[in-house]
C-alpha cells in the first residue's frame, strides 16, 4: 500500500491530460496503461473537434444540432454550457501548438458532418486531428513538472472507505502483477468508453468498459448505458479493431453504394449520408445482413486526393490491399462510442464523493440517444478542465514527492476465451439491432461466464459494464437514437428521459 496527497487521473487520453494540465501546478499522478500516446481511443480520432467558428455559425446553432441528432434527451444546459465553450477550447489548443488546418488567409478550415447544419468541425491533416492534438498536449504534459506519469500501470478497482472513494488499487497493465492500494483524496476517472467490449469496434483493445465496470462496481450511478453509437462506415477489411473510414469524407461528397451499385441512402432519410449516424449505421447493417456488401465510394468526390488528404483512411485501405483511388471501400458498422457512462454533474463529479469522472466514461447530458458527430473530443475537453477547476477547490493543495509503487506477485490478465465470448455476446444480442430476446440471451451469457470463466479484476469490471449495457436496453422498451429495439420500433414520448442505473438493478444474476 502507498498514500499521496496527488490527485490521482486514471486515464491518459485527451480528457485525462487536459486535466493534468489544468491542476498545473497542483501534483497529479496520471495512470497510463502503455505510453504517452498509444492505447486512447483520443489519438485515434479522425474527424475533428466541434465547434462554432465559421462565419454565420454560432454556438446556439451549434447547440440545436446537438439537440436534434440527441433524439429528445440532450440536457439542453450542458448542451449550451458546451458548445459556448467550444471556440476557447479551439483557441487553447492551437496555443498549445494542435497544428489545425488553415487556408490562405489563416481561417480554420472545416468539415461538415452527418447532422450538423455547417461545416464546423476543425481538423488537422484531413483525418489526423486526434493523434496531432495528443502530440501537442503529451509535449506539454512532458515539460509540467507537477505532473507524474506512471506509463504500464492499470487501474483495477475502487477503494471505498465510509461511503467516499479513499484509493484505488493498481496492477501492471501486462496482468503480470498483483494489486496494490494506492490511498489518494480525489480520483479523476478518464480511462475511455466501452465500445471495445463488442467483436467489431474501432476503439483499441484495451478500451472495452473497465473505467465504467468499475465505478459501478463500486456503487456510481450509471446514465444512459444502453446508447452505445455505431459507427457507419468501419473498413471492413477483418481488421480488430477496425479502421475507420471517418465522416469528414461524406462530407466531402463520398457516397454509399451496395454491390448492385444502389445508392441505398437517398430513398431512407432527406440528408442522405449525411443523415444522423444511427439512421446511417442500420442501413449498412440492413445491407450487411442481406448480402449487398455496402461499400464507400469516393472516386467521383476526391479519387486520387485521398492519398493525402485522408492519409489514415488510404493506409488501412492499403494495407488490406485495398485501393481507395481505383475502387469503393467496403464498410460495416461497428461500436464506436458510448453516450452513456458514469452520471456527473456539470462540474464532472459522480455520485460517488470522491470520484469525478470526464472523457468518454462519463454521462454528462450532452449526446443523449445518439451524439453528434465530433462532439466526442468537445465534451472531453469541456469536461477536462471543468473538473479539474472542480476538483482544485475541493481538494486541499499540499506539496507531493513522486509516487513509487511495488507491486506483490500475482495475476490479472483477464481469460482470453472468456473477453472473446463476451464480445461475440454483444455484437450478437446487443448490437445495432435488438430484442427482448435477444437481449435476455445476452444477460444469462454474460452471467454464465461470471460463474465459469476464472475471475480477475479487469474481466470483472469488463462484465459489470456489458451488463449494464444489456440491461438498460432491455429496460428501455422503445427505439430512440443509437438504442433500436425490433420488438419496439418506435419512440415511447413518455420515455424521453435519461436512464439512471446502478449495477444491482440490472436484471438477472449479479457479479460478485
Amino acid at each position: 500500500m502507498a498514500r499521496t496527497p496527488r490527485i490521482v487521473i486514471i486515464g491518459a487520453g485527451m480528457a485525462a491530460l487536459s486535466a493534468a494540465l489544468r491542476l498545473s501546478p497542483r501534483p497529479v499522478l496520471v495512470i497510463s496503461p502503455e505510453p504517452l500516446g498509444t492505447g486512447a481511443s483520443s489519438a485515434w480520432a479522425q474527424g475533428g473537434v466541434a465547434a462554432a467558428m465559421g462565419q454565420g455559425d454560432s454556438p446556439a446553432a451549434h447547440a440545436a444540432d446537438t439537440l436534434r441528432a440527441g433524439a429528445g434527451i440532450v440536457d439542453p444546459a450542458i448542451a449550451t454550457l458546451v458548445t459556448d465553450a467550444a471556440r476557447d477550447h479551439i483557441l487553447d489548443l492551437t496555443g498549445k501548438g494542435a497544428p489545425f488546418d488553415r487556408d490562405a488567409n489563416g481561417d480554420y478550415v472545416l468539415s461538415r458532418e452527418a447532422a450538423h447544419g455547417q461545416a464546423r468541425v476543425v481538423r488537422v491533416k484531413g483525418d489526423q486531428a486526434g493523434r496531432e492534438i495528443m502530440a501537442a498536449l503529451i509535449a506539454a504534459v512532458r515539460a509540467t513538472p507537477s505532473v507524474q506519469v506512471m506509463e504500464g500501470v492499470a487501474a483495477a478497482r475502487l477503494q471505498l472507505t465510509q461511503g467516499r472513494l479513499s484509493g484505488v488499487w493498481l496492477t501492471r497493465a501486462d496482468g503480470t502483477a498483483g494489486l496494490t492500494l494506492l490511498e489518494t483524496p480525489a480520483v479523476l476517472l478518464a480511462a475511455g468508453g466501452a465500445a471495445g467490449l463488442y467483436a467489431t469496434t474501432t476503439n483499441p483493445a484495451r478500451i472495452r468498459g473497465q473505467a465504467l465496470g468499475m465505478a459501478a462496481r463500486a456503487g456510481a450511478v450509471v446514465a444512459d448505458a444502453e446508447f452505445v453509437q455505431f459507427h457507419p462506415t468501419a473498413i471492413a477489411t477483418g481488421e480488430d479493431p477496425a479502421p475507420l473510414a471517418t465522416e469528414a469524407l461524406r462530407g466531402e461528397g463520398a457516397v454509399l453504394v451496395n454491390a448492385l451499385g444502389d445508392r441505398f441512402m437517398l430513398a431512407l432519410h432527406p440528408d442522405a449520408e449525411l443523415a444522423p449516424r444511427d439512421i446511417v449505421a442500420r442501413a449498412i447493417f440492413a445491407e450487411t445482413q442481406a448480402g449487398r456488401r455496402p461499400m464507400l465510394d469516393t472516386r467521383a468526390c476526391l479519387g486520387a486526393e485521398i492519398l493525402t488528404k485522408f492519409p489514415a483512411v488510404a493506409g488501412a485501405c492499403l494495407r488490406a490491399g485495398l485501393d481507395p483511388v481505383a475502387d469503393p471501400i467496403p464498410v460495416a458498422a461497428a461500436a464506436h462510442y458510448h453516450m452513456g457512462g458514469v452520471a456527473t454533474d456539470a462540474d464532472g463529479r459522480s455520485s460517488l464523493p470522491g470520484l469525478w469522472v470526464c472523457g468518454e466514461a462519463a454521462s454528462t447530458g450532452l449526446h443523449g440517444a445518439n451524439r453528434l458527430a465530433s462532439n466526442g473530443l468537445l465534451e472531453a475537453l469541456v469536461f477536462a478542465r471543468r473538473a479539474a477547476d472542480s476538483l482544485a477547490a475541493s481538494i486541499p493543495a499540499a506539496d507531493a514527492p513522486p509516487v513509487a509503487l511495488s507491486f506483490p506477485p500475482g495475476a490479472q490478465g483477464a481469460d482470453a476465451p472468456a473477453v472473446a465470448r463476451l464480445r461475440r455476446i454483444m455484437n450478437d444480442h446487443v448490437g445495432v439491432v435488438r430484442s427482448a430476446a435477444g437481449l435476455t440471451r445476452a444477460l444469462a451469457d454474460l452471467a454464465d461466464i461470471a460463474q465459469s470463466a476464472p475471475m480477475t479484476e479487469p474481466l470483472a469490471n469488463m462484465l459489470a459494464a456489458a451488463r449494464l449495457i444489456a440491461g438498460a436496453a432491455l429496460l428501455r422498451q422503445e427505439s430512440r437514437g443509437g438504442h433500436f429495439r425490433l420488438d419496439f420500433p418506435a419512440a415511447n414520448p413518455a420515455l424521453a428521459q435519461r436512464s439512471r442505473l446502478t449495477l444491482d438493478q440490472i436484471p438477472l444474476t449479479e457479479i460478485a
